[in-house]
């Protein structure tokens, strides 16, 4: 009785938020249409169909499969030692399934690669182990995570690339986009040499990261900070659970380790801009030791100590949130972090990125010629529709999963966070839906609305236990609120109907998350 009481409460919360909000970005969103160019742009000869603007994992591997469908492909990077990065760790098990489906599964090999299925989760001494669900009528594809260097992983996409023939690996600098009424020809960059020269081609991709100068030029869509990530890695030493990352709900947000080769352990935390420790004079090492270490379950501690103990590096990260914009000017199209963010702590950057790559990659096979400026234009176009099931999902995902893991002294953010932590907690199909949904394994926007009410529900549930007194029912009210702060602003950002309508999600897991490789 009281779980046919549960669901129908659910469905009747889920049915209202969905109602008012579809009501709500109706009344609010203008929509402005703009005719489109109707003169046709011829296409410049040369050797090149493509240039890419960066060669880390989204330009080597854009590179890679544009390669084997034939074209000439001009990649310039501008550093091409191995980066030393502590973003890009992690590879969801949706994110190789993407890996695979563009041959370049083998990158992962060689590297000293990390098993991972899934997570424990820690909370006031109490933890919780939750797996990526092994049987997923979704997902068909080995459901385990990777954990790896980063700058291994993208020495081996670097030197696949380069190995084809069609592709051309330059170490360079671009300054400036070439214009042309509207639309881009190509780049003006600064050779190894330090020659300035000019590459032209049909169909320029931005893909240099979350520090790019050439998005501003097409477009003014400015990078959110929201945190500051803190980072070091400890040596000669191995998880008790190495095939689990360890997330601990800590103050003022989540720490974490996970193990990133067979000796090595990431170790890191999440901090505010507004209160940051400095590095230099030793105040961040002071701070780890008495503030963050305590609060590590003692069988994590020693190794989340060590690294400190023993000088590691601190390298120290900026957590941005952007949300995808099109370029308006033809000939370009920028991917990645250039193009899109969400918080790291869901770690699915990668995996959003390789699931465009694929996206784009079988808009543009059709089209013999990429010269035709009009085209390619409407190939970006349907490329940003069709990535929505997986974006939108992942990108709401991580703004409420971030939201969540911030320790607060407010009853209604507390019992949120105590909720989530309940509800991974829990086993069956709630735990088996989150890290689904974390996994990249199941991109359904309506999957995971159902769960951040489920979520919000059991909250409401706990804050009104074990009657609802007024103030009780202040609280549910604040808690409701903040769910919907959570929802709203990405299903205006992303779009309702890309994000609620069923068939666009159906039609990408057929099309791009079957795991057959193309």
């Amino acid at each position: 009785m009281d779980m046919a009481f549960t669901h129908v409460c659910l469905w009747t919360l889920l049915t209202f938020v969905l109602t008012w909000t579809v009501f709500y970005v109706t009344n609010r969103t203008k929509k402005v249409t703009k005719p489109a160019d109707a003169v046709p742009e011829e296409r410049e000869d040369g050797a090149t169909d493509v240039i890419i603007v960066g060669a880390g994992v989204g330009g080597s591997a854009l590179a890679y499969a544009l390669a084997k469908d034939g074209r000439r492909v001009h990649v310039i990077e501008r550093d091409m030692r191995e980066p030393e990065r502590m973003m890009g760790e992690f590879m969801q098990p949706g994110g190789r399934l993407m890996l695979s489906k563009l041959g370049l599964q083998d990158c992962l090999e060689g590297i000293d690669a990390q098993i991972a299925t899934g997570m424990t989760v820690y909370k006031d001494g109490k933890e919780a182990v939750a797996p990526f669900p092994v049987e997923n009528n979704n997902f068909s594809y080995e459901p385990s995570a990777r954990s790896f260097h980063n700058g291994r992983f993208v020495g081996k996409l670097r030197q696949k690339a380069s190995s084809h023939p069609n592709v051309r690996l330059e170490e360079g600098t671009v300054k400036s986009l070439i214009e042309e009424k509207g639309v881009i020809k190509g780049v003006t960059y600064k050779n190894k040499a330090g020659e300035e020269t000019t590459a032209f081609a049909p169909l320029t991709v931005v893909c240099d990261g979350c520090y790019s100068n050439l998005r501003r030029s097409l477009h003014d869509n400015n990078a959110e900070v929201l945190s500051c990530l803190v980072g070091y890695i400890s040596k000669n030493c191995q998880l008790e659970e190495p095939k689990n990352l360890h997330l601990v709900l800590s103050k003022p947000s989540f720490a974490m380790l996970y193990q990133i080769s067979t000796t090595e352990v990431r170790c890191g935390f999440e901090i505010f801009p507004h209160n940051f420790p400095s590095i230099a004079n030793g105040e961040m090492e002071t701070f780890i030791k008495n503030t963050i270490a305590p609060q590590i379950p003692p069988k994590l501690r020693k190794i989340y100590l060590k690294g400190i103990d023993e000088g590691a590096h601190i390298k120290v990260t900026q957590a941005k949130r952007m949300s995808a914009t099109l370029s308006k000017k033809k000939g370009v199209i920028v991917l990645g972090d250039a193009f899109n963010m969400r918080h790291p702590a869901i770690a699915s950057g990668m995996m959003v990125l390789l699931s465009d790559i694929l996206i784009l990659r079988g808009l543009l096979q059709p089209l013999s010629n990429l010269g035709d400026a009009n085209k390619v234009s409407q190939v970006i176009k349907s490329f940003y529709d069709i990535r929505k099931p997986m974006s939108a999902t992942v990108n709401t995902l991580g703004s409420a999963f971030s939201h969540v893991l911030i320790g607060s002294t407010d009853e209604a953010k507390e019992a949120m966070r105590q909720s989530c932590y309940d509800y991974l907690s829990s086993g069956g199909s709630r735990t088996s839906g989150m890290m689904a949904l974390l996994g990249g394994m199941n991109p359904r926007p309506l999957s995971l609305v159902y769960h951040l009410c489920a979520i919000t529900l059991s909250s409401i549930s706990n804050l009104l236990s074990p009657f609802p007194s007024p103030l009780r029912i202040w609280h549910s009210l604040r808690l409701f609120g903040l769910a919907m702060k959570m929802l709203v602003p990405h299903l205006k950002a992303e779009g309702v109907s890309q994000m609620l309508f069923p068939a666009n999600a159906a039609a990408y897991r057929k099309r791009y998350m079957a795991a057959t490789a193309l």
